[in-house]
């Protein structure tokens, strides 16, 4: 065998030993191909001198260095970001108010998600929530009347009692600006209205318990009120095909043995922050202005279908908007959960 066949045949058994050293090495091979692609600033090709560079580079450990630099400005972004979790409580107004997660980086996964992306400056941070100490389901049987006020969520609590005329424009209404709201409906209004409801719940709507008949429920012994209410949760469940979980006694009306029957049937008894007072049939300004001036995180807003609260609605959901606050159903404003797509800005 000549000189210039050992040259090459040398020169092809060093080739595929380098092949395959880089094939048992594919990540590596990935990230070598990452940081080559990045340091020729041409997506998909790199050009031979900068290829080489960013291959030496490679193998001198910079990407170890990258990586070092990365996990140290995550670990101090961690003690910048951390917020702690909201414990629920008993006010003494406002009853049981719940707590809110609070959150900090995982500072493992944010390094795993730097390194999946050539370790960019500054890295992505990823983040989990740290759940408060005490819940709602611990306090015991207590009402609600409000969200926390760290989490910047507001409700529609709309009552239906009777007539269901308003109701269709206030559901267009809704769907028209992606808003649920919860609609807490009344056993005998139920009864007669299955099929209204169920495009209530079809929408997405979240639906409650507004007890039976309407009544005073304070003045109610413990079986009549157990009565009151398992009867429209029945209703709920066999007509509807929904476990509300949520009970809003009539006309606010209740006392401790309401409160304590609801909670035996695994109920949370919800009032309200602001009421529209609607029933009065007032000009749909007056309900704009008393949003505007009262609305704040966390407000559970008593509304029923009425026609001022339907000519109100947009403006009402503009305004409420307008204030940097989110809408959605009671359960999610009660929710310890925090609310990651306005929180995440600015990362």
């Amino acid at each position: 065998m000549n000189r210039k066949k050992q040259k090459l045949l040398l020169f092809a058994t060093a080739s595929l030993g380098v092949v395959l050293v880089l094939l048992q090495q594919s990540t590596a091979v990935e990230r070598f191909v990452t940081h080559a692609r990045q340091a020729s600033g041409t997506p998909g090709s790199f050009g031979e001198g900068e290829s080489l560079q960013t291959l030496a580079r490679y193998f001198r450990g910079e990407d170890e260095s990258a990586r070092s630099h990365a996990l140290q400005w995550i670990q101090t972004e961690a003690g910048k970001r951390y917020i702690a979790p909201v414990d629920a409580k008993i006010d003494p107004v406002w009853k049981a108010v719940p707590g809110y997660n609070g959150r900090e980086v995982d500072v493992e996964k944010s390094l795993a998600a730097a390194e999946a992306k050539g370790y960019p400056m500054p890295p992505p941070l990823v983040y989990r929530e740290i759940q408060p100490q005490i819940g709602l389901d611990q306090l015991g049987p207590h009402p609600v009347y409000k969200g926390n006020p760290n989490k910047r969520l507001v409700s529609f609590m709309i009552n239906v009692a009777w007539g269901d005329e308003y109701l269709s424009k206030m559901l267009a209404t809704l769907e028209k600006e992606g808003v649920h709201a919860t609609f807490f409906l009344d056993g005998m209004w139920l009864s007669k209205n299955v099929a209204m409801a169920k495009t209530i719940a079809e929408k997405g709507h979240e639906l409650g318990n507004h007890a039976y008949s309407h009544k005073n429920m304070s003045t109610l012994s413990r079986g009549q009120n157990e009565t009151e209410i398992v009867k429209t949760e029945k209703l709920l469940r066999e007509q509807v095909g929904v476990d509300g979980g949520l009970f809003a006694p009539p006309s606010g009306d209740f006392n401790q043995t309401t409160v304590d029957v609801a909670h035996s049937l695994k109920l949370r008894t919800v009032l309200w922050t602001l009421d529209t007072v609607d029933w009065k049939k007032p000009p749909a300004s007056s309900i704009i202005r008393k949003i505007s001036s009262r609305v704040e995180p966390g407000t559970l807003i008593l509304m029923h279908p009425t026609a001022s609260s339907s000519e109100a609605l947009p403006e009402m959901i503009r305004i409420i908007r307008s204030k940097g606050l989110q809408l959605g159903t009671v359960s999610e404003v009660l929710s310890p959960q925090r609310l990651p797509e306005v929180e995440s800005t600015g990362q």
